[in-house]
């Protein structure tokens, strides 16, 4: 399960983008050590309400920092940078999210650290880069969405721009991240040699246009907010009503579509010129959605599932309590329970990951510095 021991890990990093990273490379067995500032009371995130767990943790603190261990270290002084770059000695990398200026400053570079260990991998997000005239600026994920154009695209055509749902440019630049210091530990594994890597909010915002950038780019194609979070180009892929909910159909294929009509009763559709092609039922979309309502809102969500599940793409639009309440998700796994000193059992969610058919555990974060004697007082890191 341990697919990433003797992989050892600094991550000097707060809130969301770099510690859901690091969390998942500590599911896979990396060893994560936090350095906490203790002068600002560690991850600022634990102190996120409202659901805190005793002083100095929070749910919200675990959340993103599960496998982890804690030292708590002032980058701000000179004993600090010492015990750092001691630490860094027998480090494979190094995590920073912070403002683009400060890895320099802190001597969080491959240019402060190669000195200590050649082959150390420096990974830097931030919110804009670190090489451009939004160095300093500081910046979080909304923003990231908001200037990259992103809620532009989100929400009904007659509301005003919306943010996704959670902080999925945090998520993300925390996977793209793992993913680009990954791949830098390989090569320094193969030739002895580390680097800087760096990745930002605002470019994996603007990389999750996708397609849509491309249609832009080459041919000025403007996409905009699409009704009932429709696909920009594809229909029916929409959410539909059903007699006590919502359902979300996904005809992304033609079969799709005729399986889709055939089985909601509605056969005639298909041979339809106005529905008989994707480019004709994206003209006629709004004729296409009232005849789909009006069939759809029938039935009640669970009576739909029974005739359309495994047959086209369908799923229910579940508020977060009724997903939860899913009996899929728990046969699926993905809630589990670790120990935790002050909440006894906290329920978790588990890494979306499975190893060998099996998903990797998960144990809480501990207290600020709780690992200082570990790594600190016996004056070097213990062994890998």
């Amino acid at each position: 399960m341990k697919v990433l021991g003797g992989v050892r890990v600094l991550a000097v990093e707060s809130f969301g983008a770099a510690p859901y990273g690091t969390m998942l490379l500590a599911d896979l067995g990396a060893e994560v050590i936090k350095i906490e500032n203790p002068a600002a009371g560690g991850d600022a995130s634990r102190g996120v309400g409202p659901h805190m767990i005793g002083e100095g943790d929070s749910q919200y603190f675990q959340s993103f920092n599960m496998n982890k261990r804690s030292v708590a270290i002032d980058l701000s002084t000179d004993t600090g940078r010492a015990d750092f770059q001691r630490l860094a000695k027998s480090a494979d990398a190094v995590v920073n999210n912070t403002r683009g200026d400060l890895p320099a400053k802190l001597g969080l570079d491959y240019a402060s650290l190669k000195g200590a260990n050649p082959a150390i991998v420096c990974l830097h997000i931030s919110a804009y880069g670190r090489d451009n005239s939004r160095t300093a600026w500081p910046g979080y994920d909304y923003l990231a969405q908001a200037e990259a154009g992103l809620m532009s695209m989100t929400g009904e055509p007659d509301g005003p721009p919306c943010r996704l749902g959670l902080s999925m440019i945090d998520y993300m630049t925390g996977l793209t991240g793992a993913v680009g210091l990954l791949g830098c530990l390989m090569r320094a594994r193969a030739t002895g040699i580390g680097c800087d890597v760096d990745t930002n909010l605002f470019d994996v915002a603007t990389h999750q246009h996708g397609y849509s950038a491309t249609w832009f780019l080459n041919g000025g194609e403007v996409p905009s907010r699409q009704p009932r979070g429709s696909h920009q180009s594809v229909t029916p892929v929409q959410t539909l009503p059903t007699q006590d909910g919502w359902i979300y159909v996904m005809c992304m294929k033609d079969k799709f579509w005729r399986t889709y009509a055939a089985l909601i009763g509605h056969g005639e559709l298909i041979e339809d010129p106005r529905f008989s092609s994707a480019q004709a039922r994206l003209r006629n979309r709004a004729s296409l959605t009232g005849i789909l309502d009006a069939a759809m809102s029938k039935r009640t969500t669970a009576a739909w599932l029974e005739i359309l599940k495994g047959s086209i793409p369908v799923a229910p639009v579940y508020r977060v309590d009724e997903a939860f309440a899913n009996p899929f998700m728990a046969e699926t796994g993905m809630v589990s329970d670790v120990d935790h000193p002050v909440a006894g059992r906290l329920k978790v969610l588990s890494s979306p990951l499975k190893i060998d058919g099996r998903r990797p555990g998960k144990a809480a974060c501990p207290p600020l510095g709780a690992d200082n004697e570990r790594y600190l007082v016996a004056g070097a890191p213990t062994p890998r």
